[in-house]
């Protein structure tokens, strides 16, 4: 059973059983509960509802039934056609939709897809409008709208120039200082709706693109997760073509690893840092990452004055800090950046342009402004337990054990030590505990990662 169930959409492998995996009739049943929220949320109104799709090979199928019961239900369309998540998420700005939805399963492999749901202002449903949707979906008994009043398309266009003109139009990109520098970037889009997206875009800002599995259908030409064991392609292209860096895309575009001249790792941790130190030596301000980002964007943001603050695991709760604190940037750890000037919202377009900008401006190579940030190191590991173990009475035993350390609990327990830090997690779909930890050295952070298992296994008498 791969039908995954959550606030922000639900996701699945295509076919097999109804139910059990992502089929056509589940397809439906979330669709129309959606728009039943949505026609809810708005009084009644005729809602117009944005959907767009990644290049996975389902992308097309999804997205036509989603169309067909939308304007079942009686809601318009405006389809965006093949178009990034932060892309979608403009339209539904720019367009003043209701909402809108986006198909993409993310790093998940070809096999899989989802549906993404998104309010009036292009963000993520919350916790209570998603738990909304879950129940309504639950419910059958909906009367669909007579023949008179079913839903028409409105538009069709593809966004994705608006989009990348709307990044290039922010204040912080300076299109003249990036072109100067003339970049020679190699482009790695594991052959999804990136590959489209980011080579127009670095084009329009003067660099050469080397690109790499950049055909958007949809065959991930490896595991499409950006780490750094799936990107030893790129790393060999880049030292062949003497390139300045590498540009590497999830499937969706919201998620941007770089990789050095050298070909290293610039680290995904480091592309929100490193966009951060930007905005925050021209913009005062806070950010927020959350509990299992790096410490280093804490680091950065003190330098600069701000205050940093983490937020639980999660798109839509790292924007509901940044909105409570008032953050003038903020993302997760694994590369997704969010940049409040455009939209708040996992953006990779406005990752690369802020990124090349700052790069351009300091004048030095990849490496160097890497060398430059402190240097942290992760180790992430799960522990597989059985299903009569009670994760969250483990969770509160290791809370109460560290108590007199500096403890957060608002997702799971991470316990902040002065040199380095342990963050635990329940998984929302299995009896799992994840196990993050990050230290000034790889060997620190798997050693303090294995202190903690071991005491985990002994509470649960493992």
């Amino acid at each position: 059973m791969t039908l995954i169930k959550s606030i922000s959409g639900i996701r699945g492998t295509i076919g097999g059983p109804q139910g059990d995996n992502l089929t056509p009739i589940d397809i439906v049943k979330f669709t129309t509960a959606y728009v039943r929220f949505m026609s809810e949320k708005h009084a009644g109104k005729r809602l117009t509802i944005v959907v767009g799709r990644d290049a996975r090979i389902s992308g097309t199928m999804v997205g036509d039934i989603i169309e067909g019961t939308l304007l079942g239900c009686g809601a318009d369309v405006i389809n965006v056609g093949l178009c990034t998540t932060p892309g979608t998420e403009m339209a539904v700005i720019t367009h003043k939709a209701d909402g809108g939805i986006i198909i993409t399963a993310s790093h998940n492999p070809k096999q899989w897809n989802a549906l993404k749901l998104l309010n009036e202002k292009g963000e993520f449903l919350n916790d209570v409008e998603g738990k909304r949707v879950l129940a309504l979906a639950e419910d059958e008994a909906y009367d669909f709208p007579q023949v008179d009043s079913i839903g028409k398309v409105v538009l069709r266009e593809d966004f994705n120039p608006t989009h990348i003109e709307q990044v290039l139009a922010l204040d912080m990109v300076d299109v003249d200082a990036v072109k100067e520098r003339k970049f020679k970037v190699v482009v790695d889009a594991v052959n999804s709706v990136g590959g489209v997206v980011i080579p127009e875009l670095l084009e329009k800002l003067g660099c050469e693109v080397v690109k790499l599995n950049c055909e958007p259908n949809g065959q991930f030409a490896h595991n499409p997760e950006p780490l750094p064991e799936n990107l030893t392609e790129i790393s060999e292209v880049i030292r062949k073509e003497k390139a300045d860096l590498g540009v590497v895309v999830d499937p969706d575009v919201d998620r941007l690893a770089l990789v050095c001249e050298d070909g290293s790792m610039f680290g995904e941790e480091y592309t929100l840092v490193a966009v951060s130190d930007y905005i925050l030596s021209h913009t005062k301000g806070n950010t927020v990452s959350n509990l299992s980002s790096s410490r280093a964007l804490r680091d950065v943001t003190e330098a600069h004055g701000g205050v940093y603050t983490a937020s639980a695991v999660g798109e839509v709760n790292v924007v509901a800090m940044m909105k409570q604190t008032g953050a003038v940037i903020g993302g997760e750890g694994n590369g997704g950046v969010i940049y409040p000037a455009l939209h708040y919202g996992r953006d990779a377009l406005v990752g690369v342009a802020l990124f090349l900008t700052f790069l351009a401006k300091k004048n030095c190579s990849m490496s160097a402004l890497r060398a430059g940030y402190p240097a942290y190191f992760a180790s992430k590991n799960k522990i597989e337990l059985t299903p009569a173990i009670d994760v969250d009475k483990v969770l509160l035993e290791m809370k109460e054990r560290y108590a007199g350390e500096n403890v957060n609990d608002i997702d799971g327990v991470k316990i902040d030590f002065p040199a380095n830090w342990v963050h635990l997690r329940k998984s929302n779909t299995e009896p799992i505990i994840r196990v993050y930890t990050e230290a000034k050295s790889a060997a620190e952070a798997d050693e303090l990662a294995q202190r903690f298992i071991g005491e985990i296994k002994s509470i649960c008498g493992l």
